[in-house]
């Protein structure tokens, strides 16, 4: 027969209910309860221009500041853009600090264990940008070469996975940092996507850096907290219909001045 339990007992059951009840929640966030606050909350980088980047009042904006205002707008909630990084916008994500990133995540399997995204609203080519003087031809040139990417970025896997043993790989805070390193000599190339390479190329000299080789095309989503099946629904669907009246396309020709690639993807 089991005895009563203990006070301590009891109050430690509260407490694993409350925090239970606190993570169903969390998780269960439904379109109603964003428009009842009023407000979404949307994470985005700020170091990653055009597609983030901040305005002439410091204020987030480009390409994925757009697409979140045009969401907003569509929801008919204002929008709090937050500023992330590569490494914490996805802990941002899972601990509710946002509702949701528009922050050119790329889909990725690794990612997609964590987070559940959208069909596609965007794509990058990713490539290896370096000093002309780098001989550089393909991976296995690697090898003595320092290497620099953006921290948990989608070229730090490919990187990661692609370089010989002997190459250094220098791991920064964000893209900005890593073109930093390159401008000023710290590392002979960096992977990047082909906007970052497009930057570095204005800032330096004609000829000093080139593309030395793709490393991967990758088409990005917006990430929300897994089990929002409502939420991905609503996202999807106002990625479908502004594609196709052109809204999406609009805000591509103004940032990345191309338009809109065909996406496919989850």
């Amino acid at each position: 027969m089991f005895g009563l339990p203990s006070r301590r007992q009891l109050l430690a059951l509260g407490l694993a209910a409350a925090l239970g009840c606190g993570a169903v929640s969390a998780s269960a966030q439904s379109i109603a309860d964003i428009k009842k606050k009023g407000e979404i909350s949307v994470g985005m980088l700020v170091d990653f221009p055009p597609y983030g980047t901040t305005n002439a009042q410091n204020q987030p904006d480009g390409y994925d500041a757009d697409v979140a205002r045009l969401l907003a707008k569509d929801l008919g909630v204002k929008l709090n853009l937050v500023p992330v990084t590569g490494p914490n916008r996805v802990p941002f994500l899972l601990t509710n600090k946002v509702d949701l990133l528009i922050a050119s995540l790329a889909i990725t399997p690794e990612r997609a264990k964590q987070v559940d995204f959208s069909v596609p609203y965007a794509a990058a080519s990713v490539v290896l940008y370096g000093a002309t003087k780098a001989d550089i031809k393909s991976a296995a040139d690697f090898k003595g070469k320092r290497i620099g990417v953006a921290r948990a970025s989608t070229q730090d896997v490919a990187l990661t996975a692609m370089s010989p043993a002997g190459t250094e790989i220098r791991r920064f805070d964000d893209d900005a940092s890593a073109m930093q390193a390159l401008l000023s000599g710290q590392v002979d190339a960096i992977g990047c996507s082909t906007t970052v390479a497009a930057q570095i190329a204005k800032r330096a000299p004609a000829n000093t850096y080139e593309q030395k080789l793709v490393i991967r095309e990758q088409v990005m989503a917006v990430a929300m907290r897994p089990g929002q099946a409502e939420l991905k629904k609503t996202l999807d669907d106002f990625i479908a219909r502004n594609r196709a009246n052109g809204e999406l396309n609009k805000l591509y020709q103004k940032w990345i001045g191309t338009d809109l690639p065909a996406l496919s993807g989850s």
